[in-house]
């Protein structure tokens, strides 16, 4: 952790990666934090955590028990149920089927907004289909 001019904690250093944890490891961090007698900001930097998302997950689990710590950014299982089938070498004809149906929607899609997508990868470009202004 660094910290600012004024003592205020900052996140991770520069150069480093997020630690994902569980909602198990957070629970039991949450439960520990309970048994000490010390604040959550404290506990927090003792642990090596950023106090801020501690805060968040002590009080997302005593709203809603162990379901509030679930990621809700997609990282742990819960985004976009197609994203793996990309990079998978050999997909079975059910996962390629799958992929290739989310494909077709993700196109209707946007034929319906009015346009289309050309090119892949940096020389992706969006191409507008219908000269009319949707506003």
């Amino acid at each position: 952790m660094s910290r600012k001019k004024d003592g205020a904690i900052m996140g991770h250093p520069k150069g480093t990666k997020n630690v994902m944890r569980s909602p198990e490891e957070k629970e039991q961090l949450v439960l520990e934090w309970q048994t000490t007698n010390i604040g959550m900001q404290t506990f927090a930097v003792s642990k090596g955590l950023a106090p801020r998302p501690f805060m968040r997950w002590v009080h997302a689990y005593e709203e809603q028990g162990i379901d509030g710590l679930k990621s809700k950014t997609g990282k742990c299982g819960s985004g976009n149920p197609y994203a793996a089938l990309h990079v998978k070498k050999e997909l079975t004809e059910v996962e390629r089927l799958r992929l290739e149906l989310a494909k077709k929607e993700v196109e209707c899609e946007r034929l319906k907004k009015g346009y289309s997508v050309k090119g892949v990868g940096r020389g992706k470009e969006y191409v507008i289909i219908n000269k009319k202004n949707s506003k």
